[in-house]
């Protein structure tokens, strides 16, 4: 499920691998996953691409863990390269959804990173 404005985020070409990453992450661990939404909000500063699932979600504990280099299951590189990726460009991602509803992870592109296109 997209809700997506058209905008050009000005990124690293491996951008492409944050999603896929992301898209890895909520299929092999969460669990429960049916759903997937991803949309945009902006704001005065930044422009937000939200990713949401429906799975299990991330507990408290690991919320702190899941950027570090070897934390989790498999390699324990998926989200540290994500983190590291968009931090070449100065977008951060933060991770704020519920145990037991779901993960959600907001991508933060500064202004002046980003531009409406038409199409």
């Amino acid at each position: 499920d997209t809700n997506l404005e058209n905008y050009s985020i000005l990124a690293d070409p491996m951008l492409e691998k944050v999603f896929f990453n992301l898209l890895d992450n909520s299929l092999r661990h969460g669990e429960t996953v049916s759903k997937i939404r991803v949309f945009t909000r902006k704001n005065e500063d930044y422009l937000d691409v939200i990713w949401e699932d429906n799975g299990i979600g991330i507990t408290e504990e690991d919320k702190d863990f899941i950027f570090e280099r070897g934390f989790g299951k498999n390699t324990g590189l998926g989200m540290f390269l994500v983190r590291e990726i968009l931090s070449l460009t100065d977008i951060t991602i933060t991770e704020n959804g519920k145990p037991g509803i779901g993960a959600r992870f907001e991508i933060s592109v500064p202004k002046g990173m980003y531009k409406k296109t038409d199409a």
